[in-house]
């Protein structure tokens, strides 16, 4: 039995989904625990790409549960469409379950969500924080004032009224709102149709842990988004960092057996905030082309840069990573030299290399220090069928010794990597060894 937590080690997008669907073939349980309809996370199938938004990925495996779980905030018609979506195409294979205690986002969020972002561009335009609207701040806010409504109490009408009125009066500066009567008549006919798969959650991953079931808890954005942790305010409104996952699935740290970080072989950051070894020019469009790096919520591009480990740095000790999967590694592939962010010059003249400033303007006036590695041939589909008939031997010697450098410089091993975007185009590299891990917490640094 394991329970492992999967999370984005940088700023997102880190292709988390396709690590987690390749391991949701070994679990009974797959437990998304934070975000809502703002994260997608894209799965290439034998039948096509599938985005998942709010569902986890082990809905699409035979004999696995998704769970969308507590620390969430869900949309109720956007997830009946996601659902009907899959459905349709036949892609529905695992069991859906919904927590009672998810928080619902209301259509009055996104409507807020849209008003507050606008409210600070107007103020000072380099202030909007880029989101993607879709209501998650406002909902948590809700939640976090004791004004929500939660999945469970969709089919209590006198709660779901009370809370809808409660909820009205706090938000008398948004125009447009959908009238009141109309929201709660959708709301309950919506929780008509979910409440077969609405229910209690705990129980079920606690017993499941009980008789030695493989648990697996998916992020979503990424530990850099996090909100107590990230580059503040050009943060997502929840916890992707492995305390979160626990908590927003209910499972004890007890129980914890790994923690993987999922980080590109090089970066991205989509919509505002710092990111120091962005490029903005033509290598930058080079990794936003080769990579195809649109949001997959959004379609919006990504910005494109190199490989942070000052930050990757950070990600490593604040989750407690007990490995890493390196993804998109054929990106690189063919690149003469692999430029990777190894410190920083501050403005006052110091130099860091380890360390996340919790002030985001300071992180912005950082100058990335690089170190260039050779690069490695490109994936061509006899290297790609090497790859799956040999396993991690067939890699190219450059990108082993790529690889290695990265965890001696995080002190974290290398147990997966990503080198296509099909499901099988993943390699594992064998158990995180303790030859290869850092022994516990060691002194920090900066």
């Amino acid at each position: 039995m394991t329970v492992r937590i999967v999370l984005g080690a940088q700023f997102g997008d880190e292709a988390k989904g396709k690590i987690v669907d390749f391991l949701a073939a070994s679990a009974r349980y797959v437990v998304r625990s934070a975000g809502g309809p703002n994260a997608g996370h894209t799965i290439v199938l034998p039948e096509g790409p599938v985005v998942l938004h709010q569902l986890a990925c082990g809905v699409l495996r035979h004999g696995v549960t998704g769970v969308s779980g507590p620390g969430m905030v869900i949309q109720p018609f956007k997830l009946e469409e996601e659902l009907t979506g899959l459905e349709q195409r036949g892609l529905l294979r695992g069991e859906v379950v919904l927590s009672d205690r998810a928080h619902v986002l209301l259509p009055l969020h996104e409507v807020e969500d849209a008003w507050e972002d606008e409210l600070r561009g107007r103020r000072r335009p380099e202030a909007s924080l880029g989101t993607t609207r879709s209501g998650i701040g406002p909902a948590y806010a809700d939640r976090a004032g004791r004004f929500g409504l939660r999945l469970g109490e969709l089919g209590r009408p006198a709660v779901l009224r009370e809370r809808l009125e409660l909820l009205y009066a706090t938000k008398p500066h948004l125009a447009n709102l959908p009238p009141i009567d109309e929201l709660a008549g959708r709301l309950t006919e919506v929780g008509t149709r979910l409440a077969p798969l609405v229910r209690t959650t705990e129980p079920i991953l606690w017993d499941a842990i009980a008789r030695g079931e493989n648990v697996l808890l998916e992020g979503a954005q990424s530990a850099l988004l996090d909100v107590d942790f990230g580059t503040y305010p050009y943060v997502t409104s929840s916890h992707p960092t492995s305390a979160g996952a626990l908590v927003g699935s209910g499972i004890p740290p007890t129980e914890l057996d790994g923690v993987v970080g999922v980080a590109k072989a090089y970066c991205t950051r989509v919509g505002a905030g710092p990111f120091p070894t962005e490029e903005v020019g033509e290598r930058g469009e080079f990794l936003r082309r080769v990579g195809g790096e649109r949001g997959a919520t959004t379609g919006r591009p990504r910005r494109c840069g190199w490989l942070d480990l000052v930050l990757l740095r950070y990600v490593a000790r604040l989750n407690g990573l007990t490995s890493l999967a390196i993804t998109k590694v054929d990106v690189l592939g063919g690149v003469d030299e692999v430029p990777v962010g190894v410190g920083y010059r501050m403005p006052d003249g110091s130099t860091v290399r380890d360390g996340l400033p919790s002030d985001a303007d300071e992180l912005a006036r950082a100058e990335p220090i690089y170190e260039t590695w050779p690069g490695w041939p490109e994936f061509h589909a006899h290297l790609r069928e090497r790859i799956r008939r040999e396993g991690a031997t067939a890699l190219p010697s450059e990108l082993r010794r790529f690889l290695a450098f990265v965890e001696d410089a995080t002190g974290v091993p290398v147990e997966y990597v990503g080198y296509g975007a099909h499901r099988d185009e993943t390699v594992w590299l064998g158990p995180p060894t303790a030859r290869r891990r850092r022994p516990g917490i060691s002194a920090w640094n900066p």
